[in-house]
């Protein structure tokens, strides 16, 4: 199983954002930022899990190579975007970057774009199989 490097990538650059943002390490770190870095590390620890489930399934474009049904993936669809989406959310809450908050409500629709073309290919390839699926899972 090999380790994406999104996995390395994300944690290096809020880290030099942390140290090189300048007055960002001199902020308190009030309860609604400490919530935040939460979220951000809840949201990356799912984002990690549900990338590695997906093994040779994952790509960038909507294919269909496996219907991934075990796991996170039991519960939820697209537990990889929804889980950006928290991620980032609780990075803009820890680092507070709330200039970012302009600008979410667009990744959030190129999420829900991506998930429905995702779902046309599985349903084209899987049909009652994804249907199924999709019926006793959310988001």
């Amino acid at each position: 199983m090999r380790i994406p490097i999104s996995a390395i990538a994300v944690p290096v650059v809020v880290l030099l954002s942390y140290y090189f943002v300048p007055g960002l390490r001199e902020r308190p770190w009030t309860l609604l930022r400490i919530a935040g870095a939460i979220l951000a590390v809840v949201g990356y620890s799912v984002v990690l899990i549900a990338r590695l489930q997906l093994g040779k399934s994952f790509s960038v474009s909507p294919q269909a190579k496996e219907l991934v049904t075990q796991g996170i993936y039991s519960r939820i669809r697209n537990p990889i975007y929804v889980f950006v989406d928290v991620m980032i959310f609780g990075l803009i809450l820890a680092l507070q970057i709330y200039w970012l908050f302009a600008i979410f409500p667009f990744l959030l629709a190129m999420h829900v774009i991506q998930a429905r073309r995702e779902a046309r290919v599985l349903e084209e390839k899987f049909g009652e199989s994804y249907l199924a699926y999709r019926s006793h899972t959310c988001f």
